[in-house]
């Protein structure tokens, strides 16, 4: 593969850590990404234990942080320790519940930012580090798709360039390229699992279609 004509505004089915030690350093301007949580997850193959996704974290993270000049990353609550420290904790707020813990209904998700801000380093204004947002995922085949509104709204606060690189290696079902795609935005987007990168390509499909 070759950097950048086998990567940009394509769903490349590989190990993420694999694809992105071939991309040059701070050479996409934002991964927004989803991993794995640790908590047990019906995913096709990967066994989503904590002792898989610490040993994830510390492989996939310094070439996340090597690659990207920005990185929005939902990580969950309960192994949140895991990751390293952030520059900051932005975070998805729902009034409605996004599920169950040991002090009862969770109402939030972190989300861990690392880099500087684009708006402040713009000059554009400071804007809320909260997202506030009831929408419920659709049931694509995936086992945790984000709501896609929502995941706009992160992707728009995260990069204020149309000419911006997203890259998400932990692509699942495609909401981030698929997002990217109406946002104007060019994606990479990086999927082990072969009937994932499926889901994706055909939701991409659909939206040139304009379904």
């Amino acid at each position: 593969m070759t950097y950048p004509d086998d990567f940009i505004n394509k769903v490349i089915c590989g190990d993420c850590l694999e694809v992105m030690k071939q991309m040059p350093d701070k050479s996409v301007d934002c991964v927004i990404t989803d991993p794995p949580y640790g908590i047990d997850l019906g995913y096709a193959s990967y066994e989503d234990s904590r002792e898989a996704l610490s040993d994830l974290v510390q492989k996939v993270m310094p070439e996340i942080l090597r690659v990207s000049k920005r990185s929005l990353i939902t990580c969950g609550v309960s192994n949140i320790g895991l990751y390293p420290k952030p520059d900051w904790i932005l975070s998805w707020v729902s009034s409605a519940g996004i599920g169950s813990g040991p002090w009862g209904f969770c109402c939030w998700q972190p989300i861990l930012a690392y880099g500087k801000d684009p708006y402040l380093q713009n000059k554009l204004g400071r804007k809320p580090d909260i997202f506030q947002s009831n929408e419920r995922s659709e049931d694509n085949g995936h086992p945790c798709p984000k709501p896609f509104k929502l995941w706009k709204q992160i992707m728009a606060r995260a990069s204020v360039d149309e000419n911006d690189i997203i890259l998400d290696p932990f692509l699942g079902s495609g909401t981030t390229a698929v997002a990217a795609k109406l946002l104007n935005r060019r994606y990479i987007g990086i999927e082990i699992e072969p009937k994932y990168c499926a889901i994706a390509e055909q939701r991409l499909a659909q939206q040139t279609l304009g379904i």
